[in-house]
């Protein structure tokens, strides 16, 4: 099991390329050149780097808001508050387990509890194997078919048991290696 912490040292990262500020121009062109329009391009900033990276390294952080014109913390607040943005790589499959208390009165936590016995991890971390990051998730707005999860961001899976999530766990694993869509 591997346990990953944002208190690690930041590698030196490359600046922005051509072909990135062309996509975060075209981005900042749908809004209006008012002094906050630009500001309003960052989550889709913020997903172009997440989608050609993986994870919005404090670097990219900062790299995207000097091309905005704003402070870094606008743009990391941002990053923190959406469970979309990963902070740090994550496996090939970000689960995503809703805890919220809806969730936890119909087993959330149980599924979550169940989750890290099944991949030997705890919550916010990957797996040795670099498959799985299991991460808990404030509210995916689907109350009534708890416990939920959501799967790389992009399939919500409902009334998750025990067995289901065995099956659905079995199952990524004998996925083909390019079935999974890293991080995104």
């Amino acid at each position: 099991m591997t346990t990953e912490t944002s208190s690690s040292p930041q590698a030196a990262v490359a600046p922005l390329s051509a072909e990135t500020i062309a996509l975060f121009d075209r981005e900042c062109a749908k809004y209006p050149p008012v002094p906050s329009g630009r500001q309003s391009a960052v989550m889709a900033c913020l997903t172009i780097i997440q989608k050609q990276e993986g994870f919005v390294s404090l670097e990219r952080e900062r790299q995207l808001a000097a091309y905005l014109g704003i402070a870094p913390i606008a743009v990391h607040e941002v990053t923190t508050f959406y469970n979309m943005y990963n902070q740090r790589p994550v496996g090939a499959y970000k689960l995503n387990v809703c805890t919220n208390l809806p969730c936890q009165l119909r087993d959330g936590v149980t599924a979550l509890v169940h989750l890290e016995k099944k991949l030997g991890i705890k919550m916010g971390e990957t797996t040795a194997d670099g498959m799985f990051t299991l991460q808990q998730s404030e509210c995916l707005g689907a109350c009534a078919d708890s416990p939920v999860m959501l799967v790389n961001d992009t399939t919500m899976c409902s009334f998750m048991s025990n067995e289901k999530l065995d099956q659905l766990i079995d199952g990524l694993r004998s996925a083909t290696p390019g079935a999974a869509t890293k991080g995104a």
